[in-house]
């Protein structure tokens, strides 16, 4: 039996190429701090929130308009008993143009491989990426606003959206 991977999946009004770079803008939807490029092929960011999480992150695929790879190459989860859970673990981003009765769309599509339901941090995990993307992701994608956390604002890095940006953290 094949074990699966948490994925969720959101459409937009928004074209590809908008919502290709509002991912890329990682500030701008996922909290904790984060450091180094996230946009850029080939660079590697971390992130973490307090003392509870920390990875690290190397972009392997991006496709403008269409694909988003990064490849967590380590972690450290202080929630679970085996806190290098994500190593080796590769979190998607697939973009794809549809057509619904209101119009043109954007989907995106969401997979973190190697989230599996047999891992301890599957429940808390998944529910924190399903946060992420089905609610702060989409409203950046669509708004131009994350869902933050009041306490923990940072300046976006982005350019040409303008904002100050917050991040939240549900984690």
């Amino acid at each position: 039996m094949k074990t699966k991977n948490f994925t969720t999946t959101i459409l937009v009004d928004q074209t590809p190429q908008e919502a290709f770079d509002a991912i890329n803008d990682v500030r701008g939807w996922w909290s904790g701090e984060i450091e180094g490029r996230t946009d850029v092929l080939g660079a590697e960011f971390t992130y973490s929130y307090k003392k509870v999480h920390r990875t690290t992150q190397k972009i392997t695929e991006l496709v403008p308009g269409k694909k988003i790879v990064w490849h967590v190459t380590g972690s450290q989860l202080n929630f679970v008993r085996d806190t290098n859970e994500w190593d080796g673990t590769d979190i998607v981003f697939e973009i794809a143009s549809k057509r619904d009765q209101s119009g043109d769309k954007t989907e995106v599509r969401f997979t973190h491989v190697g989230l599996v339901p047999t891992i301890e941090c599957y429940d808390g995990c998944s529910g924190a990426w399903g946060f992420y993307v089905n609610e702060s992701l989409r409203d950046f994608i669509a708004k131009g606003k994350g869902q933050p956390n009041p306490d923990e604002r940072r300046p976006s890095r982005a350019t040409g959206r303008g904002e100050q940006r917050a991040h939240d953290s549900r984690r």
